[in-house]
This record gives C-alpha cells, sequence and structure tokens, in this order.
C-alpha cells in the first residue's frame, strides 16, 4: 500500500516522519509532497513527489496532513492529524471540508469532534494519539547521573503577536542567565519574526543557545523545565511529567505555572526547580485529558483508523466545497478539468 505526507510547513516534517517509520515497518511505501518548502528539508533515503502527476501515479491509500487543507484532487483518504495540541487557538475545530478521518489526540478533543461528526456527518473521528509523540516515549531518556547539576530551562515561545511572551520576557532572561545558575535553550517557532530572534542572539553564551532545528523531541528530553506563552509545545512538554512556566497563557489552570509580570520569572523558577505533589499531580490529570498515550504507538493506531474508516465510510458525502478548492488549486497551479 501506498501512503502520502503531505506537508506545507517546517514543522510538519518532525510530526509526519513517525508516521512514515510506521508505514515502512509495515512494509509500505511512504512519499512526501511539499508545499511551498525545500526538498532540502527531507532526507536523502525520503522520497518526494515532485507532481501532481507524480501524486496520481502513487495512487495513495490515504493523504495525512498536520495542517487545515489538502488538494482534494489527490487520491486517497484525507487525514487530519493536526499540527499541535493548540485548542485554545483559532480554528481548531473549524471544519473546512477536506477530511475524511480526524485523529484526536485525546478525549479533550475528541468529545468536540465527537459532536461535529454528528452535525456534519460526513466525516469519521477516531481518537489515536498524535503522531509526533511517538519518538518521545520511543527515545530512551538520558540516564539521571547524567543529568547536568546546573538546570536547563527550555524557552519555547510562540509566534503570534497577541500570544508571544518574547519581548516582554527578554530582559529577565537575560538578566537570569548573566546569573548562570542556569542553562537556557531557546527555541523558536518558525514563524518568529527575525528582530526578535537576533535580540536573543545577542544574548548567545555558553549558558544560552538558540536552536535552529525543526525537531523539539531532543530538547525536551535534555530540558528540566520548560518556559512558554501559550503554545501547543507546553502539552508536549507536560507529558513528560515536567514542570511548565507560562507568561500570561490564554488558558491557565493548576498543570502550569503561570505568571503575569516580567519580575515573577525568578520565583516562577523556583517553584518548578522543586516540582511541588501537587503541581506534578495536576500534571497528570491535564495529560490523562489531552493526551493520555505514552506508549509511543499513535502512528500505528492512525494506519488502523484509517482501515477502519474505509471500511466503514459515512453516508453523507463532503461538500462541494467549490470556493476552497479553487483556492487550493490556485495555490498548486493546476487547472485539470476532467
Amino acid at each position: 500500500m501506498n501512503y502520502l505526507l503531505f506537508a506545507s510547513q517546517a514543522y510538519s516534517i518532525a510530526i509526519l516522519r513517525p508516521l512514515q517509520q510506521a508505514i515502512i515497518e509495515q512494509e509500505h511505501n511512504a512519499a512526501w509532497f511539499l508545499y511551498n518548502l525545500p526538498g532540502t528539508v527531507l532526507n536523502n533515503e525520503e522520497i518526494r513527489l515532485e507532481t501532481i502527476e507524480q501524486v496520481k501515479q502513487f495512487n495513495p491509500r490515504a493523504v495525512f496532513v498536520p495542517g487545515n487543507w489538502v488538494p482534494d484532487f489527490f487520491p486517497g483518504l484525507k487525514v487530519e492529524i493536526f499540527h499541535g495540541f493548540g485548542i485554545e487557538k483559532k480554528g481548531h475545530f473549524d471544519i473546512r471540508g477536506f477530511f475524511d478521518l480526524y485523529c484526536t489526540h485525546g478525549p479533550a478533543t475528541t468529545s468536540v469532534f465527537n459532536k461535529l461528526q454528528n452535525q456534519y456527518g460526513y466525516f469519521t473521528v477516531k481518537e489515536t494519539g498524535w503522531p509526533k509523540i511517538d519518538p518521545l516515549f520511543k527515545k530512551p531518556l538520558p540516564p539521571a547521573e547524567e543529568k547536568q547539576q546546573m538546570p536547563t530551562i527550555l524557552y519555547a515561545p510562540t509566534f503570534s503577536p497577541s500570544l508571544t511572551s518574547a519581548n516582554e520576557l527578554l530582559k529577565p532572561i537575560k538578566q537570569i542567565s548573566q546569573q548562570r545558575q542556569y542553562k537556557w535553550l531557546i527555541k523558536f517557532h518558525p514563524k518568529m519574526p527575525n528582530e526578535i530572534i537576533e535580540q536573543y542572539r545577542q544574548l548567545e553564551s555558553d549558558k544560552l543557545t538558540i536552536s535552529d532545528s525543526n525537531d523539539i523531541i531532543p530538547l525536551l528530553h535534555q530540558a528540566d523545565i520548560m518556559l512558554s506563552d501559550t503554545s501547543s509545545v507546553i502539552a508536549e512538554f507536560l507529558l513528560l511529567h515536567k514542570p511548565v512556566m507560562t507568561y500570561n497563557n490564554r488558558q491557565p489552570g493548576p498543570h502550569i505555572i503561570n505568571i503575569q509580570h516580567p519580575d515573577e520569572l525568578n520565583g516562577a523558577i523556583q517553584i518548578a526547580r522543586h516540582l511541588p505533589d501537587k503541581l506534578l499531580t495536576a500534571i497528570k490529570d491535564f495529560i490523562s485529558n489531552m493526551h493520555p498515550y505514552r506508549d509511543g504507538n499513535s502512528s500505528q493506531r492512525v494506519l488502523q483508523a484509517v482501515e477502519e474508516a474505509i471500511q466503514n465510510p459515512p453516508e453523507k458525502k463532503k461538500p462541494l466545497n467549490l470556493w476552497r478548492k479553487l483556492q487550493v488549486r490556485k495555490r498548486l497551479s493546476y487547472f485539470h478539468i476532467k
């Protein structure tokens, strides 16, 4: 069987690669179609289809998408696997008429999409967990004896101007990093403005580094504490039962240490370092609702969900969706009429 991985953002590569691995392990074929991305984001052994005709000849059984659109003229079941946990962000639950199957991460999203499935009736919902998380549990954690004495803080702000903490936290991060009590790792979203990134590059030292990798999983393993704002990466880190500090989080709760003023950052770090039992319990409760799967097998569940959806299709057909389909054709310069 053939399966297509459709990526339109650089961060989608790390989301889709665990699925590619699961496909290969089942002795099937996986290929990529990249929109507005250079071929260099793929490894030499990964297969890229560069034209729509090549996709049609490949004839995939399913197309996996960590985004909100997909070419309707591609063969195969259209599968939404999402680009993150950001259920608080605008558009996460929007139904755009492109997808046949939504693979949800946990009860928090499954419950909403089940209601939408009943409302619209032309797609299937299956709770599978998120493929991107598989390596988080399949890659061995660093042995405790190898953990550095100096705590490592991973700062991963979002790029959205209304949500990002990058401007407000620049000064306290500079001050705290110069005290040399902690090691700082900074991972910016690919859409973060360059002018902000350059301000942080001026702070780089042997205790503060900026990662340019598209794969954040190794950083999640390396860090002891995360600092963010309102970003889906928060849930990824919490899956490891480690503490997260946030700045003006849009949906604060007992599972995170949320601050509302830059001067509160140092105090939040002290709380995170000690990880109170009450906080750890809240983290575990949050994860059980957001993403309860810790077996590293979400990709396999997605592939199984595809087969179930193909064998039991909805009675209703997808809407014509002409305006969105036209937009997709314009993006890909494809106006072929059957």
